[in-house]
Order: C-alpha cells, then structure tokens, then sequence
C-alpha cells in the first residue's frame, strides 16, 4: 500500500499541498494524497470582500474540488473532520446533509499515515461583549453572501418604498488592514454601480462607511506611505 497523505482543510494551503503532492508523489503512485473539506468548492479568501461588495461573481470564480483533484492526481472527500484517533490514525468525518435535511453523505473514518491540519484560522472578536452576536465575520463565501444579500435588502427596500425621504445606510467596518480596507472601497464603488443601475433612493453619497481600527493608522502591516490618506 501506498503512503496515505491525508490534508485536512482546502484553503489556499491545503488546497496548493494536495495539488503539488498529487503532481508529483500521486501521479507516480509513490503516495496517495487525500484533500478533505465541508464545502466542494473554494475560493480564494482574500477575494471576499469582493463578494460581499458584489463585485465578484462567486459562481464564477470558485474552484472545484473534485475536478481539481481529477486534474491533479489526489483524492477529494467531502465531510468535515469530528475527530482525531491518533494512535490508530484515524479522523473521524460528520455526515453531510442536503438542504432538507437528509445524509447526503454518511459519517465516516478515513485512515492516514501523514497528517496536515489546514483548516486556516477565522476572525478573533477578542471577547467583545455583542460582537458574536451581532456582526458579520467575514471567513467564507457564505458569510461574504450573506452580507451582500443584506445590503441589497437595504436598496431594494429603499427603492421599493417610494418615499420622497433620502434614505442612507450606515455601514461600520472593524479592522483597517487590507481587507477592510479593499471592503471599503469596494463598497464606496458599489454605492455608484447600484444608483447607475436604478437603485437611487439611496445616493452614493448616504453609504456612510466608517472603518475602525484600534491602532493610529490604516494598513498597520503594510509601509507608512501606503496607508497615508490621498488629497
């Protein structure tokens, strides 16, 4: 038997592992490489606040993972890992169900010799009292669609109201580093291609965006000329 591989997570890390050992260790048969992951398909995470702007069409931009693996020599399963045995080298995979409600996909082990967890990591609120509760994270495409769902909710209702009142939305974004910060922009542009588009009860300029950041500047990562405001 081969050696088995088994990646646990298809993010941009896990997703890259599994396609570089499957071209090589998977297509000689040298090993057979695993990629397991809850969704079946992936986009890119720094791609959503494009997404949740509506800029960016995720139909369109996400890749599959069982063709991906076809293509690329590994193995694709579908479930989202429960459980770790580590000293019979096993994880455990819940049962993934349809929309109503029915095992798609039983749960079960899959068997391992090599491990690799890259599951990613997802949006610290630092224990802020509310913030679990109230906010919209922005770690996956479905977060990132709910939030656009939400902000067209907020047009198509001003639109469909007809009132003669300039309607606004206010929109607070936590974290000033380069994704709040594209978020930021994304919106402000989507604020325009909406009026262009009809939906003009709420103008341009009553999307109020407001970034927050703990720090004294935005885009703390990155050199102090790029974060500085343009006049």
């Amino acid at each position: 038997m081969s050696h088995r591989i088994l990646i646990v997570g298809g993010g941009a890390g896990g997703l890259e592992l599994a396609t570089r050992l499957g071209r090589t260790l998977g297509k000689r048969g040298k090993a057979k490489v695993t990629l397991v992951d809850a969704n079946l398909t992936h986009i890119w995470k720094p791609l959503l606040h494009e997404v949740a702007a509506g800029s960016l069409n995720s139909s369109e931009d996400e890749l599959n993972y069982v063709a991906q693996a076809k293509w690329n020599h590994f193995e694709f399963q579908l479930g989202r890992m429960t459980g770790l045995n580590r000293a019979e080298q096993r994880i455990t995979l819940s049962a993934t169900l349809d929309e109503r409600g029915e095992v798609l996909v039983p749960e079960r082990q899959l068997g391992y010799d090599s491990l690799v967890i890259a599951v990613g990591s997802t949006t610290n609120d630092f224990g802020t009292a509310g913030a679990a509760e109230h906010c919209l994270f922005l770690d996956t495409r479905e977060q990132a669609e709910r939030f656009h769902s939400q902000l067209l909710s907020h047009y198509l209702r001003a639109h469909a109201s007809q009132s003669d009142t300039t309607e606004q939305i206010n929109v607070a974004i936590v974290g000033a580093g380069a994704t709040g910060v594209e978020l930021a922009a994304e919106l402000h542009h989507a604020a325009h291609q909406l009026a262009a588009y009809g939906l003009d009860s709420i103008h341009p300029e009553n999307m109020r965006i407001t970034l927050i950041e703990a720090g004294p500047r935005v885009l703390p990562a990155l050199p102090e000329r790029i974060g500085k405001p343009v006049h």
